[in-house]
């Protein structure tokens, strides 16, 4: 005789779907279905893997066209009174004053700003996670010191000293990376100091110390794991700010040396002789992907921040 009824063995399917629905799941997985569940992150990291990809494929774009981004196309790119012609066949975001394609030119504009925006970041936030994690857990004069020296670099005006550096060194790409590292930086190592200050007083920092780790050990293997939120949110933010000073000191003849493109002398050109106005595309094309590229960054860093934050409303819904 068969001891179980219909009803148990209908049941133990259920009962086991159950038990993997309750199974723990890894802060990744929740962190990644939080990410998931917000239209705007979602949309923003889709829009910015579009433009790595516009940007990637800038040198397909030119052999696509048959335009480089310094070539100057005087009889086609130019009208019969020598003004940029607008977007056609040939031209799809039309020219700029000297003929040149403006769609090539900001395909390579995109790399330039990418590659700023990336490397001044993650240097930035390595120079503000070193000193921000030693000011915090040091404590005492080194963190007198160190918190001067944040509070110094903040309130040093950065228009003044590109300027400056600039007319002293001549504009080039490098340049403008170091300037913008050096004006990025000192926001994340507040934020991290002051984070570290509330760990070193924690449980495990004292059992740490107890058995003898030295602080060097304890801050890279106890402390900076629990700074990742910060770390990950700050840094993705500061990659649109970069974005903004390489494009600023662009813009002022401080940043990239032309003819090589980049979003801001892009900007520059449409804004000298006000060839916006009869060219307005010259500067639509690059400011709103310029607006583009950083509104998306900070969705996306406004959403990573809700999604690793549990505590945080939107968080908190997941």
């Amino acid at each position: 005789m068969n001891v179980f009824s219909k009803e148990t063995m209908t049941l133990l399917p259920s009962r086991g779907a159950e038990k993997a629905a309750a199974a723990p799941k890894s802060s990744w997985h929740l962190t990644m279905r939080r990410l998931l569940r917000d239209p705007a992150s979602v949309a923003s990291a889709i829009l910015i893997v579009l433009i790595i990809l516009f940007a990637v494929c800038a040198p397909l774009i030119a052999q696509w066209t048959g335009h480089g981004p310094t070539q100057q196309f005087r009889e086609t790119g130019l009208s019969p009174s020598g003004m940029p012609v607008a977007p056609n066949a040939e031209f799809l975001l039309g020219t700029d004053q000297l003929g040149r394609d403006v769609l090539v030119r900001l395909a390579y504009g995109a790399q330039v700003s990418l590659l700023v925006g990336v490397v001044a970041s993650l240097a930035a936030a390595t120079i503000g996670i070193l000193i921000g994690m030693t000011a915090g857990f040091a404590g005492g004069i080194v963190d007198t010191v160190l918190s001067r020296l944040i509070d110094l670099v903040m309130s040093v005006p950065f228009l003044l000293v590109a300027i400056a550096t600039v007319s002293v060194l001549g504009p080039s790409l490098q340049l403008s990376i170091w300037v913008i590292v050096f004006f990025s930086w000192a926001g994340l190592a507040r934020v991290i100091r002051g984070q570290v200050l509330a760990l070193r007083e924690r449980e495990f920092i004292e059992t740490a110390r107890s058995i003898g780790q030295s602080g060097v050990v304890t801050m890279f293997r106890d402390v900076l794991p629990n700074l990742v939120v910060p770390i990950v949110v700050y840094t993705t933010l500061m990659i649109p700010a970069a974005i903004v000073f390489e494009a600023t000191l662009s813009f002022l003849g401080l940043g990239i040396v032309p003819p090589t493109p980049s979003w801001g002398n892009m900007l520059a050109d449409a804004a000298n002789g006000s060839m916006y106005m009869v060219a307005p595309w010259m500067v639509l094309v690059p400011g709103l992907a310029l607006l583009a590229l950083t509104l998306t960054f900070n969705l996306l860093g406004d959403g990573l921040r809700d999604a690793l934050d549990p505590s945080s409303t939107k968080g908190a819904r997941a």
